[in-house]
């Protein structure tokens, strides 16, 4: 595995190395524990309710098959954030409080691999559903010629790819890991940011043209505006939360990028992955909170459940 210096003196040593050190993680115990206790409970509400999610919408049918899919994908991820990526940062930080410096060389590099390759899907899907909902804007009764299922399958096995692809790039390097999370997080949020700005400009251009009565209303290929704003409303929301928990995370990347892992930055670091976690958990409270549809089908499946067991 290629040295990278994390130091400040200098030093030529591995990024696990360094998480994994007793100068860098003394007098930190009782934060790790903490974000253990955390980490462990985010890791059950995350898989629960995301399991509810992909049952939700696979019992749903109204919704398009293409944005389906992206919901569906994004709450694979968040599953796989609380079934893969929190119990391994547990363990971690477990191992560190323990001091079985043996493992948790191991245990880090498992837990950054993982992590990085989820939460880049997360970021890059949450990216495709804002290019969505200015497609199905801009199209109109086009859309469904151009968003078709095949396309939007070869997309989202693209958004897997990818970040395996960079994190992979690990053991040879890992800045270019780093780094790839950095620039991507903040590519993916000019995109969307664009996106979200052009579908506000576009939506008060047609209201204007409505009131003003420019246009005639076309029935046969008029968007249904109402329904269109519910779907906008609930991807933007996905997208702030997404912003509020990645841009501190990103902060820390760059930190530790240029200054090295120092026992502040590793503080830091330490905090906002944790707070990253977060987002998986809020995910599905977000689609039971924005979509009647899949707060229906959650309700029924909630509801067989316990007709089951009692």
């Amino acid at each position: 595995m290629a040295k990278v210096d994390f130091t400040e003196d200098g030093q030529q040593k591995t990024f696990e190395d360094f998480a994994c050190s007793p100068d860098l993680t003394a007098g930190l115990h009782g934060q790790l524990t903490f974000t253990s206790v955390y980490n462990s409970f985010l890791s059950v509400t995350a898989f629960l309710g995301n399991a509810l999610i992909l049952i939700a919408l696979h019992k749903e049918s109204s919704l398009h098959p293409p944005s389906k899919l992206l919901l569906r994908s994004l709450a694979a991820t968040d599953l796989c954030v609380g079934l893969i990526s929190e119990p391994l940062a547990v363990v971690y930080a477990i191992s560190v409080v323990n001091e079985q410096w043996n493992i948790c060389p191991h245990l880090t590099v498992a837990s950054f691999i993982t992590s990085y390759i989820l939460c880049g899907v997360s970021v890059e899907t949450m990216t495709a559903i804002s290019v969505d909902r200015l497609l199905a804007l801009l199209l109109g009764l086009r859309y469904r010629q151009v968003v078709t299922l095949k396309r939007t399958y070869a997309i989202v096995f693209t958004l897997w790819v990818s970040p395996a692809l960079f994190s992979a790039m690990y053991f040879w390097n890992p800045l270019i890991t780093m780094w790839y999370s950095i620039i991507g997080i903040f590519l993916c949020l000019i995109i969307s940011i664009f996106s979200y700005t052009k579908i506000f400009f576009t939506l008060r251009h047609h209201q204007n043209q409505v009131q003003g009565h420019v246009q005639q209303p076309n029935q046969s290929n008029q968007l249904n505006i109402a329904r269109y704003k519910k779907a906008v409303s609930t991807a933007i929301w996905l997208q702030l939360t997404l912003v509020a928990r990645y841009l501190p995370f990103s902060i820390a990347e760059a930190l530790k990028a240029n200054s090295g892992l120092s026992s502040s930055v590793y503080h830091r670091w330490i905090y906002t992955g944790s707070l990253v976690f977060l987002n998986s958990s809020l995910n599905p409270i977000l689609y039971c909170w924005k979509l009647e549809e899949v707060r229906r089908a959650v309700k029924d499946t909630i509801r067989q459940v316990f007709c089951h067991i009692l």
